[in-house]
């Protein structure tokens, strides 16, 4: 998911500067404008439902997946990466890949399966990504972009978008080019992390590039970066005047940031979670995984735990005992233990566990 925030610039907005309600993508209608960004190793079915369930968030994505990976390995990969349930609507299937006709006929595959758009990935900067031309790789090559882009329009009937960066250095920015490139080809919308693939996840984002974009095009900009609070949402809609706000990181530290998003958009106004609220979303979701029979619930408790009880009065303690459990079941039994002296209370059976509150 990339490294947290070096630092930051704090972001303003006008007072009456809200994010959008809603918006339409090719017919489909996204509600709230916010979009769960597709992230890999966390944006699977159980957070996916996880997040849909706290509220607030109008599309979920899916982690990026391998075009090539599916169709090679459709019953392993297609189960892992492109599972979802019904709850999920609306969602996005987002691939990467470098070869037009493997990314053709993934994107028929990704309609197949019920998917309501199909996104491509044009800003993953890994290494590993990169080295196969695939994700921020591609950025320096715009005719093979273009045979991409009208291989998968030319297939699929559903709405078709992509997610990129600005180019590939300061000195090899492509966004605006790239933006009018997709919206020739017929793509229903586009969002762009308002980073180069140089810079990686450090620095900061570069919301004017986002509103760049949305001068240059007629089709739905959804902006993405440094977005860690409502405020921030509502300063890059009135920085940028996108149609959307697309979450990443911010979304597996502050589970609640959708939620709060809406509620500020109401009212002005948005809750923050008490310690009780954030022992019922940790218990919440670790349950989720276990319900799932997710293969590997102990790792996966274990990667969430640093994000989950960040803020949490000695968290660390708690994420050395998550850290040192064996099973799922120690580090439940670890987490009601914890919260249960820090609450001053007795451990409270999972029957009789609250769902997330804000």
């Amino acid at each position: 998911m990339g490294k947290q925030w070096d630092s930051f610039v704090e972001r303003r907005a006008p007072e009456d500067a809200r994010v959008p309600a809603g918006y339409e993508v090719g017919g489909v209608r996204i509600a709230p404008a916010t979009v769960l960004a597709p992230m890999a190793g966390v944006t699977d079915t159980v957070f996916r439902r996880f997040i849909r369930e706290m509220g607030g968030c109008g599309l979920m994505m899916t982690e990026f997946t391998s075009a090539d990976g599916v169709l090679r390995h459709k019953d392993k990969k297609a189960k892992r990466y492109l599972h979802f349930y019904e709850d999920e609507h609306p969602i996005a299937a987002q691939l990467f890949g470098s070869n037009p006709e493997t990314l053709r006929e993934a994107a028929k595959m990704i309609e197949g399966l019920g998917f309501d758009l199909v996104d491509l990935n044009l800003g993953c900067p890994a290494k590993k990504v990169v080295k196969c031309n695939g994700g921020s790789g591609l950025l320096r090559d715009l005719p093979l972009i273009r045979q991409i882009f009208e291989s998968v329009r030319g297939a699929v009937k559903i709405p078709f978008t992509v997610k990129f960066r600005a180019g590939w250095s300061d000195k090899e920015l492509v966004y605006i080019e790239l933006a009018k490139l997709a919206e020739e080809c017929g793509l229903n919308a586009l969002a762009m992390h308002a980073r180069t693939r140089e810079q990686g996840y450090s620095g900061n984002a570069n919301w004017d590039w986002i509103r760049d974009i949305k001068q240059a095009v007629n089709i739905p900009v959804v902006g993405n970066g440094d977005v860690r609070s409502p405020e921030d949402a509502a300063a890059m809609v009135a920085q940028t005047e996108c149609d959307a706000v697309m979450i990443g990181r911010s979304a597996a530290s502050n589970p609640w940031i959708f939620r709060q998003i809406e509620q500020y958009t109401a009212t002005g106004r948005y809750d923050i979670p008490t310690d009780a609220d954030r022992y019922a979303m940790i218990r919440r979701y670790f349950r989720m995984l276990i319900d799932e029979g997710y293969r590997d619930a102990p790792g996966k408790m274990k990667q969430f735990a640093s994000w989950f009880t960040h803020g949490v009065p000695n968290g660390s303690h708690l994420r050395k005992a998550i850290y040192e459990a064996k099973n799922e079941h120690d580090i439940l039994a670890n987490v009601d233990e914890f919260f249960g002296r820090l609450l001053g209370r007795t451990n409270v059976p999972s029957s009789q566990m609250p769902v997330p509150s804000v």
